[in-house]
């Protein structure tokens, strides 16, 4: 077998999961694509441990360990997702940023649940 064709294939996933990465805006595509440059790797860590004939089989037992180490990752990683969608309404990262960001409550804003200010009175005219 030639290396070259898994390694190529390896190349193409992991390229198509960093464009993923990069270009989406809804988490649960992001985490899709994660999990693609991941199997990039697991290729490439099998494709060279059967070409250097390596008789412990390092490769191949460093992705099973990277495949238990990606369903953790995935079942802690949609658990996130579902929890900030039901307290958000939506998994679009751009909007999530400001959560991210610290972004603090102008307490000057009327309307504000955390305004120390009270309300003025009318005044009737």
């Amino acid at each position: 077998m030639h290396l070259a064709y898994p390694a190529v294939l390896a190349a193409l996933l992991f390229c198509t999961g960093l464009y993923g990465v990069l270009a989406r805006r809804n988490a649960i595509l992001v985490l899709m694509s994660v999990e693609l440059m991941l199997n990039a790797a697991n290729l490439n860590l099998v494709a060279f441990d059967v070409w250097l004939r390596d008789t412990l089989h390092a490769g191949q037992a460093l992705t099973l360990f990277t495949i238990a180490i990606a369903a953790a990752e995935i079942g802690i990683g949609l658990a996130i997702v579902l929890m900030v969608y039901r307290n958000r309404g939506t998994s679009d990262v751009d909007r999530l940023r400001d959560t991210a960001e610290g972004h603090e409550p102008d307490p000057d804003t009327p309307g504000d649940s955390t305004s120390t200010r009270t309300a003025r009175p009318e005044v009737a005219a």
